[in-house]
């Protein structure tokens, strides 16, 4: 179990995906540039290419770890984590209600 006081200090928002590129070298990783309401986009080096085709994830809202310290995957730097469910080994992104609710833009915090 971790106190709230540790959650409460997890930075996570709304991205939206603008482009998706495979990283030549990787079988499984994709470079995703996403927009999470801030001047400069990021970009996140993400593990599921063998689940997702880029077309589906262009233009998708996602839910991103964004305080994480920068990391090199592969020679990339990943500014962030995509958080997805895993479903017997399978990850299954986490998408947003917005049916009846105002629309969410990139950067909304999740509290």
């Amino acid at each position: 179990m971790i106190k709230y006081e540790v959650f409460k200090k997890l930075d996570m928002r709304i991205g939206l995906v603008k482009s998706c590129e495979d990283i030549p070298e990787s079988k499984n990783l994709y470079k995703l540039i996403v927009d999470c309401g801030e001047p400069q986009t990021r970009q996140i080096i993400t593990g599921i290419k063998n689940f997702y085709s880029a077309d589906e994830l262009v233009d998708q809202k996602i839910i991103i770890l964004a305080n994480l310290e920068p990391k090199k995957i592969m020679g990339y730097r990943s500014e962030g984590m995509l958080l997805a469910a895993d479903v017997e080994g399978i990850p299954v992104l986490l998408k947003l209600d917005e049916s009846k609710r105002k629309i969410v833009p990139p950067g909304a915090k999740i509290k």
